[in-house]
């Protein structure tokens, strides 16, 4: 099972190290035909749509470094960081970002394809504003019947409507928020949407940067918004270290391999930070795959995967 956290343009790192495995050890093929089971959170859920269309990570990872900057647009010529300051205002009553760039360079990517049409079993955390955690499946089992029909496109907007930086994404009365609200680190999502032994399942998990948390005197001594105003990335650490710690006791620590950035001197890179992250992630991926790629090569890399038996859909005359 290959699983890749949240992270907006953080989704660098683990398309970086995904497209380096590809080159050094895959001749260029799409990592994505070794994996049975893909699940993927906002930009991880976009990196795990393609994967799962045999796209290439190198394709995904094009994708970020041509055209990060149009979604998560910087600020240029701000004198007296006016427009900056505007800007946070703001963004206490609106989403700091439009989402049609994004919406359509993912349209461009994914065209009219559907769960139903992908070769390898996806689980795509979401939330719906009516029924509140949502999961998007394949139909690689009997129960899993409702989404085969979604377009790849709403899939992906709908894991990656990030709240306070994109707006909530609408679809034919639906409203969908960030999966990473519940679920930043996947892995338990894969681990419970694909019934086996737990002694069969083998998990790379990739992160994009998040950093770890420091309780300040100010939060201590004073609390209040202000000083507690980074708690959603705090929120979406530690919901990583519960889910990864659950899957180890699960199935075995010694049968994930978890890859993230180390702590970086200038601070953790903001989800919509597209300079530091396209100057700083590609290099961090490169030493990480240095240090891993070859057991990652041996434990997961040994051979294409078979794709899954489609209960659902235009698959599922294949059977």
């Amino acid at each position: 099972m290959l699983s890749i956290d949240g992270g907006g343009i953080r989704g660098i790192l683990p398309a970086a190290v995904l497209a380096l495995l590809e080159e050094r050890y895959l001749g260029g093929d799409s990592v994505g035909n070794y994996f049975d089971l893909i699940t993927g959170t906002s930009t991880g859920g976009i990196i795990a749509l393609g994967l799962a269309t045999a796209k290439p990570a190198k394709s995904i990872l094009d994708l970020y470094l041509n055209h990060g900057e149009e979604v998560f647009p910087a600020l240029r010529w701000d004198f007296m960081n006016v427009r900056a300051c505007w800007r946070f205002i703001r963004s206490f009553r609106h989403h700091s970002y439009n989402s049609d760039e994004l919406r359509r360079y993912l349209q461009d990517f994914f065209c009219d394809l559907t769960l139903g049409e992908t070769w390898r079993r996806l689980c795509i955390p979401s939330f719906d504003g009516f029924t509140e955690v949502y999961i998007f499946k394949t139909p690689h089992h009997p129960d899993y019947k409702l989404d085969w029909r979604e377009q790849l496109l709403t899939v992906a907007m709908a894991t990656a409507a990030a709240p306070t930086y994109l707006p909530v994404y609408r679809d034919r009365g639906r409203f969908f928020a960030d999966g990473g609200v519940w679920a930043n680190d996947p892995v338990m999502i894969g681990l419970v949407c694909y019934k086996l032994d737990r002694r069969q399942v083998h998990i790379l998990s990739l992160g994009t940067g998040d950093s770890e948390i420091r309780v300040t005197s100010e939060q201590i001594h004073l609390g209040g918004l202000w000083h507690w105003r980074d708690i959603i990335s705090s929120a979406m650490h530690l919901q990583s270290q519960n889910a990864l710690g659950q899957a180890g006791l699960l199935i075995g620590r010694d049968q994930l391999v978890r890859l993230n950035a180390p702590a970086l001197t200038e601070g953790p890179i903001m989800l919509d930070d597209f300079k530091r992250a396209s100057s700083e992630l590609p290099p961090i991926a490169e030493r990480l795959v240095d240090e891993h790629g070859a057991t990652i090569r041996d434990r997961f890399l040994f051979g294409p995967a078979e794709s899954y038996t489609s209960f659902y859909g235009p698959r599922a005359s294949l059977r």
